[in-house]
């Protein structure tokens, strides 16, 4: 895909990298709110320090070779993204190829969610990653986020580490 990209329905889908970065920021602090309503009981930060964090690794990440951007726009405004990084293999578990993608991010505003948005940003990152001759792909959840589990099952995905956590901001704690 170039980064004039394709166009599914009113939904543009554009290839990218650094340039995108400035315009994710809404749609990751609805992640963020999202990550929040779905696994309470944690501290969170801020919308803004969550989003110089998340800026901040977006910035080192899309530096990897072949990490990429894919950015769901409806009528120019963005309505979702996927955020691939591509590290280097194999896995020291797991067998693996030369280059292992992790979808660090997918985030679809929350009007467009249940529109297929997120289906056709991770049918995009499965096209480009074949084009990158990259079969093995890593995604993380939220413990919590069943509804998020199961997009990724009913790809093929299976859930092969689960991790355990101790926050010293947490309430509890």
């Amino acid at each position: 895909m170039s980064q004039a990209g394709y166009t599914h329905g009113d939904i543009t889908l554009r290839r990218g990298g650094a340039e995108f970065i400035g315009r994710l920021e809404p749609l990751w602090l609805a992640l963020h709110e999202h990550h929040k309503s779905v696994q309470p009981g944690f501290a969170y930060f801020s919308d803004e320090r969550s989003w110089e964090l998340r800026r901040s690794c977006y910035r080192r990440w899309i530096l990897q070779e072949g990490s990429f951007i894919l950015l769901a726009e409806r009528h120019s405004r963005a309505v979702g993204y996927a955020f691939v990084e591509v590290q280097s293999g194999p896995d020291d578990t797991w067998v693996t190829g030369s280059r292992v993608a992790e979808l660090k991010t997918l985030s679809v505003a929350p009007a467009e969610r249940g529109k297929g948005v997120g289906t056709l940003l991770l049918d995009e990152v499965d096209d480009e990653l074949n084009r990158l001759g990259i079969g093995d792909l890593l995604i993380g959840t939220l413990a919590a986020n069943s509804g998020a589990q199961r997009l990724y099952e009913r790809r093929g995905l299976r859930p092969v580490l689960m991790h355990y956590a101790r926050f010293s901001a947490d309430p509890d704690n």
